[in-house]
C-alpha cells in the first residue's frame, strides 16, 4: 500500500508555552527534532511528532485544554504509571477496559487530556 501521508504532527498552540515543551520534552522524554523562538517540534516515533506553539506568535489560539485527547501507547502502562509517578506528575489511577487494554489519564500544563494505554 502507498500511503500518501508519511508523518502525522499535532500542533498545541498554548499560553503556557515553555511549561508545557518542558513537560513534554523533560517529564514525557520527547525529544526536539526542530524549535525556534516560539514552536519546538518532539519526536514522538519515526512518524509521529508532537509541536508546541506559542501562542502569542501564532494565528491560532490556545483551545485551552478542551475538547483534545492526545493518547500514548506504550508496552506496559504499569510501568508508565511508575515512571510519571516517581517524577512528581499528577496521574489518574490505572484502569482496566473490556477490550483487553490497560489506561490512565493525566493532564499537560496547558490543560490537554493525555492518555496512556496498553494492551
Amino acid at each position: 500500500m502507498n500511503d500518501p501521508f508519511r508523518i502525522m504532527n499535532t500542533i498545541l498552540y498554548c499560553r503556557r508555552w515553555q511549561e508545557t515543551v518542558t513537560f513534554y520534552r523533560e517529564a514525557l522524554g520527547l525529544p526536539v527534532t526542530f524549535q525556534n523562538e516560539w514552536f519546538v517540534e518532539l519526536a514522538v516515533n519515526v512518524h509521529a511528532r508532537l509541536s508546541v506553539a506559542n501562542e502569542q506568535r501564532a494565528t491560532v489560539k490556545s483551545a485551552g485544554g478542551q475538547g483534545l485527547t492526545i493518547t500514548f501507547q506504550v508496552d506496559k502502562a504499569d510501568d508508565a504509571w511508575q515512571r510519571l509517578q516517581l517524577k512528581g506528575i499528577p496521574l489518574g489511577k490505572i484502569k482496566d477496559h473490556p477490550w483487553g487494554g490497560r489506561s490512565f489519564f493525566l493532564h499537560d500544563p496547558e490543560g490537554n487530556r493525555i492518555e496512556v494505554w496498553s494492551v
